[in-house]
């Protein structure tokens, strides 16, 4: 049977409002935490460091261009680095030192106590973020693990997990974002408070 274009489309929207709504109903509070751990590093001078790999990179970049440059109101630059954007840091760390240490060799040398590690996997089960966040737990970094699925290892072990419990990778990354603006929603609104 032939599905049409109008179905596709209409589908994919149901689909994507179902998994935001099954996420709204527990994450929240999360969302909130991951936030006010955001406002307190920036406001303390800390850094803020994102990583992911393929859309989860460009979800890293993304965020971080709302910090330094501005996501709806006027303020202030905030202090982070997406650990992606590098190419001849993430490709010589990859051919020195193996895939699965791109992101743990830069925490180790950007990262500091009190900055906040963000690291973003589909899966959970990223091992090059998995391990990104290790090291970040190592500094002293409050890390945050976006995760999809069963939310993996990187999930158990981070101070603050946003699971999207989905199995399909675009509805993942479609919610991801949708929480990363909500952070940076709340972060300015602290950040602009008397």
């Amino acid at each position: 049977m032939r599905v049409s274009p109008d179905q596709v489309v209409r589908q994919v929207f149901s689909e994507t409002i179902a998994a935001h709504e099954r996420f709204a109903a527990s994450g929240v509070a999360h969302v909130i935490a991951a936030a006010d751990a955001i406002s307190r590093a920036a406001t303390a001078g800390h850094k803020i460091l994102a990583f992911g790999n393929g859309g989860s990179a460009a979800d890293a970049q993304h965020l971080v261009a709302e910090f330094v440059g501005r996501f709806e109101a006027e303020r202030r630059g905030l202090p982070a680095i997406a650990l992606t954007p590098d190419s001849s840091v993430v490709t010589s760390i990859a051919n020195d030192y193996g895939y699965e240490r791109v992101f743990s060799r830069q925490i180790e040398a950007l990262g500091q106590k009190g900055d906040v590690a963000i690291g973003i996997s589909t899966s959970g089960r990223s091992r090059n973020v998995e391990a990104g966040l290790a090291a970040a737990k190592e500094r002293g970094m409050v890390t945050i693990a976006l995760t999809g699925r069963d939310g993996g290892q990187m999930g158990l072990d981070a101070d603050i997990h946003l699971n999207v419990g989905e199995t399909s990778t675009a509805r993942v990354q479609e919610v991801h974002i949708t929480i990363l603006h909500a952070i940076c929603s709340l972060v300015e609104l602290t950040l602009m408070s008397p």
